[in-house]
């Protein structure tokens, strides 16, 4: 079976945190939009009309359509074994994979603090007193928790699971985002950083950061450097 996962063509996004996985896992997929553009999302989604998504990223399994990050990686790791079979354990790493959806979707308001529909240029002054706040009282509340959370050498022991992909795409888009922020308080999360790098070890990762797949971190994304929101 070959899925087909709907998202922006042009941004790694909210996308990036179901590719890795499977990536890493080595379920195929095809990146519809990436092979026939943004276009044909915004087709395909207004086609949609039994139990439309609400916005991608989006997965197409062939019997049914699976959105939102957190419950399209819930449903891959039960299918595939991306999480172990313990069941508390599952709803645990889903509690913490829905965390960082709300971590992400703070990271988005960073440079959107006032409407999402404004450039980020109309609200300079806003983003910045926004910036300022995430990166003393936010960041490290969240980093935090997730770095009480690890179990082990991976978030839940001794294997791998979407989560830890997660934690992978979250320090990189924050490196790239506040390199200055990150580089002054990332020793204080040894066992993110740790788990980061034996994500980026995996083969499956290995590859796929090596493709031109990987798309870089851009302006348009939801990790965005503008040096003047970044200080230590």
């Amino acid at each position: 079976m070959t899925y087909k996962l709907w998202y922006w063509a042009e941004i790694q996004g909210r996308g990036e945190f179901v590719r890795l996985p499977m990536e890493a896992a080595g379920i195929r997929y095809v990146d519809v939009a990436r092979e026939q553009g943004s276009d044909a999302l915004i087709a395909d989604m207004q086609a949609r009309e039994h139990r439309p998504p609400f916005a991608p990223p989006y997965l197409d399994t062939g019997s049914q359509v699976i959105a939102q990050v957190a419950n399209i990686l819930l449903w891959l790791g039960d299918r595939h074994g991306l999480a172990p079979e313990e069941e508390s354990t599952r709803t645990w790493l889903h509690e913490i994979q829905l965390t960082i959806t709300d971590f992400v979707a703070e990271v988005h308001q960073v440079h959107h603090p006032v409407g999402v529909g404004l450039y980020y240029e109309d609200q300079k002054a806003e983003a910045a007193r926004f910036a300022a706040e995430f990166r003393a009282e936010r960041m490290p509340k969240f980093l935090g928790w997730f770095e009480r959370s690890v179990a082990g050498e991976w978030m839940a022991g001794n294997r791998w699971s979407y989560v830890d992909t997660s934690i992978f795409q979250l320090i990189e888009g924050l490196r790239y985002m506040f390199p200055k922020r990150m580089a002054a308080i990332e020793g204080d999360y040894p066992k993110l950083v740790a788990i980061r790098d034996r994500v980026a070890g995996l083969p499956g990762i290995k590859a796929y950061l090596e493709s031109p797949r990987r798309i870089p971190f851009n302006t348009q994304g939801i990790f965005r450097h503008y040096p003047a929101l970044d200080a230590a």
